[in-house]
């Protein structure tokens, strides 16, 4: 069948195979000699979870455990972190990282270690992990956590998938008092003043901004930061809870070009006419504003779009971060889907993406002529001690692989060791040079 990631570039033909049972999963993986690679709901942006053989996880979601004491549950690697909303929310508990979907599964989300708008104080996903159980070949299955197997574990979180298939996972959840969100929303109108906001409320529990990555001059980086901490107690009002459109047909390409986002940007920067706006909303909106269009991914066009995601460190941030967007506003390729967040300390995992400082995440629709801006930004950011993030990577080289994950050949020695290399493959493991 033909398959592709969420950014629906590039499209490969693949064998797929949907196991119902664990007993099912080894078949699947005895099906495939030749090797395979997991895949959960297909939100990963590119081609990680791409392959000639792929193992779908997403019909062994079930809940298998939770203790009311500590908030530890453990479940199968297709349970979807909606799916665990949707059980937990109500009774107090939320996850303690979350990414910009909740259409992810558990398994995705500890193969890309995801972060979110908290990882200057809560990290990522998998430092909320308890342990994994991940099957290495049929009928053997290895339980790794920071204590047991701690080398495999740290080359799973963050790994792509590319050590095994994760069967289940146990989550620590965090309590909340509320399902609402108490939001502040701060206007700023150049890039210098938007990242020294990040520091003036590094205190915040979750911070997310919207730049505008079009506009150059004095405007350069204008940004609506928006902070946010779980309300103590409250209930939401009635209908405030995100209604759901669908986007049932590709947009024409051309609809998004530098006129209309400029467009765009200028409304929604200046939507907010205060220098800060206080809020309370429901959570969904807060965390999940995209997971309200179904299949918004359509509105890139038929040829689909890729998602540029880097993080340069914090020291050098504002240079780095200047440049770049210059770059970008020079190109006229400014995306109107562009989000910068301020990461906190690396973690031990070896292809884990944060590092201290700052990312930012654009969206690009496909075109030929937008590769040779993605080859000068690449430069740029390893230039600046900076990386791209795997999860929404479809086309980054070897080489730049390699330079911005040092920890690499590590990784690949872990592989060796426990008999992955080979095994678990994918498109993007090949082309990044580990496979």
């Amino acid at each position: 069948m033909k398959i592709s990631g969420w950014g629906r570039y590039p499209v490969v033909d693949a064998q797929v195979a949907y196991p119902k049972t664990p007993g099912g999963l080894d078949d699947a993986l005895r099906a495939c000699p030749e090797g395979a690679i997991a895949r959960g709901l297909g939100r990963s942006y590119g081609d990680s979870s791409l392959g000639g053989n792929m193992i779908s996880t997403r019909w062994l979601d079930h809940m298998l455990a939770f203790d009311e004491e500590t908030g530890l549950l453990h479940c199968e690697a297709g349970v979807t972190l909606n799916g665990i909303l949707e059980v937990f929310a109500p009774r107090g508990w939320f996850l303690p990282v979350t990414p910009g979907t909740r259409f992810v599964t558990v398994g995705g989300a500890i193969a890309s270690d995801v972060h979110g708008k908290n990882h200057h104080v809560a990290g990522c996903f998998c430092d909320h992990v308890g342990f994994i159980d991940l099957a290495l070949e049929p009928g053997r299955t290895l339980r790794c956590s920071p204590h047991e197997n701690p080398e495999l574990f740290r080359a799973t979180c963050g790994g792509m998938g590319l050590t095994g298939i994760i069967r289940s996972a146990s989550i620590r959840l965090k309590p909340v008092g509320s399902l609402l969100i108490d939001q502040v929303t701060y206007k700023s109108p150049n890039l210098r003043e938007s990242l020294e906001l990040f520091a003036l409320h590094e205190s915040s529990p979750y911070s997310v901004a919207w730049i505008d990555c079009i506009s150059g001059g004095e405007s350069l980086g204008r940004s609506l930061l928006m902070t946010g901490d779980h309300a103590p107690e409250g209930e939401p009002e009635k209908g405030s809870r995100t209604s759901r459109i669908d986007l049932p047909v590709d947009l024409p390409s051309a609809l998004l070009n530098r006129y209309s986002i400029k467009a765009f940007n200028t409304l929604y920067y200046h939507r907010i006419r205060a220098k800060s706006v206080v809020s309370r909303l429901y959570y969904e909106p807060f965390f999940y504003p995209l997971d309200s269009i179904g299949g918004w991914n359509r509105m890139y066009g038929s040829n689909g779009f890729t998602q540029y995601q880097f993080v340069v460190p914090k020291e050098g941030g504002y240079p780095a971060m200047d440049a770049i967007l210059k770059e970008i506003v020079a190109s006229g390729r400014g995306s109107f889907l562009a989000v910068l967040k301020a990461f906190g300390r690396r973690n031990a995992n070896l292809l884990s993406f944060p590092v201290e400082g700052f990312t930012l995440a654009l969206d690009f629709k496909v075109e030929k002529e937008l590769f040779p801006l993605l080859d000068r930004l690449d430069a740029m950011v390893l230039g600046y001690g900076g990386r791209l993030y795997l999860t929404k990577d479809s086309r980054m080289s070897a080489e730049s692989f390699r330079r911005g994950y040092p920890d690499w050949e590590r990784f690949q020695a872990v592989r060796e060791a426990y008999g992955a290399k080979g095994r678990f493959i994918s498109q993007q493991s090949k082309r990044v040079g580990l496979d």
